[in-house]
């Protein structure tokens, strides 16, 4: 059976609860489910411009609530070994947060797994909330489109190798582990340009 009937089947009669698990993944995860949102609008199963909003609406509840954590922890549990290991991941990736926090807020969003830590380190240090929402608003109105677009083109890359529904999955998978590897090595050459321009 075809790959774009099956996961029609499924999503068909479910398709708020799809888009309810977009934003809630948004959240929580990120990448891996914008690029699966992605695959499952080249399919047909989820509208590309409704699927793009649930993604941009999520984002921003994930802007707003982390932010206010960062606050949060900063009045009740300040100077914690928690905040310290933020702190020091934070400052790891980006040693000019305090002087770039723009930059710093706008780059984390494209390292998997910093941007978490970088928003609530934002609340924390009490950035300008301007300028945070800012550097959040811009960095996600080219990442949600862009690694969305990214999984359009997994699913069609997939899609032309195999339509049997076990190796399109095996595609996909192999797609975003070397997505994920590719986004580590970027992360850490800017790591290393970092380090190298504060000398």
């Amino acid at each position: 059976m075809h790959v774009a009937n099956i996961l029609n089947n499924i999503v068909e009669n479910h398709q708020i609860f799809a888009y309810v698990v977009i934003f809630l993944g948004l959240i929580f995860e990120g990448e891996i489910v914008v690029i699966l949102a992605g695959i499952l609008a080249h399919l047909g199963t989820l509208n590309f411009g409704i699927t793009l909003l649930f993604i941009l609406l999520g984002g921003l509840t994930k802007t707003l609530l982390f932010y206010r954590l960062g606050e949060f922890i900063h009045k009740k549990w300040n100077h914690t070994k928690l905040m310290k290991y933020i702190e020091e991941r934070v400052f790891n990736f980006m040693p000019h947060f305090d002087k770039k926090p723009f930059w710093s807020i706008f780059i984390s969003k494209f390292i998997m797994g910093v941007n978490y830590l970088v928003i609530i380190f934002s609340g924390y240090k009490k950035i300008d909330y301007k300028t945070y929402l800012k550097a959040e608003f811009f960095s996600t109105i080219i990442w949600a489109p862009l690694l969305l677009t990214l999984g359009y083109f997994f699913s069609y890359t997939a899609l032309n190798i195999s339509k049997e529904i076990s190796r399109f999955f095996l595609i996909i998978i192999i797609l975003i582990i070397g997505f994920v590897l590719f986004d580590k090595l970027l992360a850490f050459v800017y790591k290393m340009f970092e380090k190298f321009n504060d000398k």
